[in-house]
């Protein structure tokens, strides 16, 4: 299969935002025949929610449903296009190696099993029984999400610790790998309670390999390689968010034993526990296009026109009386434009819930999140130019009726 450069090249310069935004594809209605939501009676959603799997995450670069196609057109051996894959990504990212997964949650659970298995075919098999194998995955009791269900899917069981002394302690000849959760709010680092940097020294001198969860360290990619160069031993990145590849893609980079430990944990190997994560030819090809494409965008651009946006937001609809508005602070990691937006239900018959069933029940459908005390959050993160004026319009129609 010949992929041209035209796929490596086709909307990597964002130097320009004026004429097109990068993240900008094709609308409804700008289709001559009915798209597959029309066909079965679904309305799609304008979203303010942000990177929600549960909304499809992101939208894919357009250039890439045909890059997908073409892929799908040839047979090619797999372990071939899986090498000739996991390199370019791995240039990219700065790691000896790097494997495309089924989303993020599949490259920690294949990590997960390469920790603990390495190449060994017998322990492959054994999988998830861990017996007369090392079975733990140290955690620092902070990082503990729902998300950590892909490691403990293996059957390893997760060891927290709050300090440096416990962690120093918790590691023994049954500790198979230390997870650590990237991202959220604050310092990219997570400085506290034990630094990345930190987890890191007493790891390696343990010999026991770090896993880092990178999913909400987009944008930039320079987080990523950031990551890499501190020796970080698997890196678990989702491909279907921020940066636009096919929703149910992931990568897992790292060290090239233990990528190469994961492959031999997943599909299309019968007798493996990744067996079901299974990734065709037109993922792993749409996927090395995406970072291909994402590692050279201009995010400080990106971030512009997403603070131009949510500036928009703020203006408009501070003339909305009695709407309090006020913007959340960036992530830990990346810098997400955000807008919180209050009231007093009580003065203006007006509940948070009623405000989300409307702007979902209207037309079109604005999806927004929530607050935790009360009242609803624009995230400015990917929107197509002019969405942050529908939705202001939207809004007001919502609360203009309230007040009448």
């Amino acid at each position: 299969m010949t992929v041209s450069r035209r796929w490596l090249l086709k909307g990597v310069s964002l130097g320009s935002l004026a004429g097109s935004l990068p993240w900008f594809v094709p609308t409804i209605s700008a289709r001559q025949a009915p798209s597959p939501y029309q066909q079965l009676g679904i309305r799609p959603v304008i979203n303010f929610r942000g990177t929600m799997t549960t909304l499809g995450a992101s939208k894919m670069w357009e250039d890439l449903h045909e890059a997908a196609g073409e892929a799908s057109r040839e047979y090619v051996v797999l372990e071939e296009l899986k090498d000739a894959v996991g390199q370019r990504i791995a240039e990219r990212v700065g790691s000896e190696d790097a494997l495309v997964t089924t989303g993020a949650a599949g490259a920690i659970a294949l990590g997960t099993c390469a920790a603990l298995t390495g190449s060994d075919p017998q322990k492959i098999r054994q999988m998830p029984d861990l017996t007369g194998m090392k079975s733990e995955v140290v955690i620092q009791k902070a990082h503990r999400i729902g998300y950590d269900r892909a490691v403990r899917s293996t059957g390893a069981k997760l060891v927290e610790v709050e300090t440096d002394e416990e962690l120093v302690r918790a590691i023994n000849e049954r500790t198979a790998m230390m997870f650590f959760l990237g991202g959220t709010s604050g310092d990219w680092r997570w400085e506290t309670p034990v630094s990345l940097e930190r987890c890191l020294t007493i790891t390696h001198e343990a010999g026991v390999p770090l896993m880092v969860d990178a999913a909400n360290m987009l944008p930039p990619w320079e987080n990523i390689r950031r990551l890499a160069r501190l020796g970080v031993d698997l890196i678990c990145i989702s491909g279907g968010k921020h940066m636009r590849g096919p929703q149910c893609s992931g990568i897992l980079a790292g060290r090239r034993d233990l990528i190469r430990a994961a492959w031999l944990n997943s599909s299309p190997h019968a007798d493996s526990h990744g067996r079901a994560m299974k990734v065709g030819r037109e993922e792993m090809v749409a996927a090395w296009l995406t970072v291909e494409k994402y590692s050279r965008l201009d995010f400080e651009a990106l971030d512009r026109e997403c603070v131009k946006q949510a500036e928009y937001i703020e203006r408009e609809l501070a003339t909305v009386p009695g709407l309090r508005l006020q913007r959340t602070p960036v992530d830990r990691t990346r810098n997400i434009r955000r807008v919180m937006v209050q009231w007093d239900e009580a003065a203006l018959g007006l509940t948070t819930a009623d405000v989300n069933r409307q702007l979902m029940d209207g037309e079109p459908r604005i999806a927004v999140g929530g607050v935790p005390e009360q009242g609803i959050e624009l995230t400015v993160f990917m929107n197509e130019p002019g969405e942050e004026k529908i939705a202001v319009q939207r809004i007001r129609e919502v609360f203009r009726s309230a007040r009448s």
